[in-house]
């Protein structure tokens, strides 16, 4: 496939408010049944998604015609994670980049990256200053895209999912 064959994530239809989340949770686990490494995606419950979406964050979903394509979500940044990730800078100006996945007819088109360029758009939007984010140290794919977004490395550490570079971003 070449450059003018890659899909345009702008010319998606993009569903944020009023999602359905049992039709989330569903996609998300048909993603993860056909990949190599599932651990590596994030894997909130229901309830833990009503909980952050009633704190300020956000998934989208995105759609070629009905046809599910890919996902990103973000979460404002708590004091504990701050903590946790053992950063000083102020979590109020933190936006933490969450689960993104792209359904397996959809791999190969950039659609990360450029999830990744909307996400840092609309938080540069709402006046954040910092993005942070959690990727497997063998999840090379996700490594290279968030490299080029000029994430950078902060430290590998062990958390209850297992290990996790945690890359960290200024805008």
């Amino acid at each position: 496939m070449n450059n003018e064959d890659k899909i345009n994530i702008n010319y998606l239809t993009s569903i944020c408010d009023n999602l359905d989340l049992d039709e989330y949770i569903q996609i998300r686990e048909e993603v993860k049944k056909k990949m190599e490494h599932p651990e590596w995606l994030g894997d909130f419950s229901k309830e833990d998604l009503i909980n952050e979406l009633n704190n300020n964050a956000k998934i989208w979903l995105y759609y070629d015609n009905a046809k599910p394509v890919c996902s990103m979500m973000i979460m404002p940044c708590s004091k504990d994670a701050i903590t946790k990730f053992e950063l000083d800078i102020n979590y109020e100006e933190v936006m933490d980049y969450g689960p993104m996945f792209v359904c397996n007819d959809y791999i190969g088109n950039g659609l990360q990256y450029q999830m990744l360029q909307l996400i840092d758009s609309y938080c540069k939007s709402k006046g954040y200053k910092y993005a942070i984010s959690t990727v497997h140290p063998d999840n090379n794919y996700s490594i290279v895209n968030f490299l080029k977004d000029d994430f950078k490395l902060h430290k590998e550490k062990n958390f209850k999912r297992g290990r996790r570079n945690i890359y960290i971003k200024k805008y």
